[in-house]
């Protein structure tokens, strides 16, 4: 079994959209043996933004509600994968990745902007889970 949690701030917008069409992506390509969660570093128990649940519902990706969940304990065997490169460096764990390393840049907070800002980071965040998945095949 994988583990891959995904991290940015607040675990409101970005690191739950990657969670998200993570999930719709392995259900759709039928890819078992991997578990997808995601936190914040910050996260306050906030529920999930209403454009973030826009947004996954346009891709068909599970957008009920859920309170953000802060970054705990580090677990050896999960892959930590962050929205920027900053954010990596505030995981203590070897097995961390940023977006930055798999797609060249940082996934930016749409935090409070405008629906299609949304749209363009789950557009980058679906980019660097494509990559992803394409590197893990590789590994199997």
């Amino acid at each position: 079994m994988i583990k891959i949690c995904f991290v940015c701030t607040g675990n409101t917008c970005r690191s739950i959209m990657a969670e998200r069409l993570m999930k719709k992506v392995l259900k759709d390509r039928k890819i078992e043996g991997i578990k997808v969660a995601s936190r914040g570093l910050s996260a306050t128990g906030e529920n999930i933004s209403e454009n973030t649940k826009i947004v996954l519902k346009e891709y068909r990706a599970t957008y009920a509600n859920r309170k953000s969940i802060k970054l705990g304990k580090i677990d050896k065997n999960t892959l930590y994968i962050t929205m920027t490169a900053n954010q990596k460096q505030a995981i203590k764990s070897k097995n961390v990745i940023s977006f930055k390393e798999l797609i060249g840049f940082d996934i930016l907070d749409p935090y409070g902007q405008d629906l299609e800002v949304y749209r363009k980071s789950a557009k980058e965040i679906l980019s660097g889970i494509n990559i992803l998945i394409e590197k893990m095949e590789l590994w199997r």
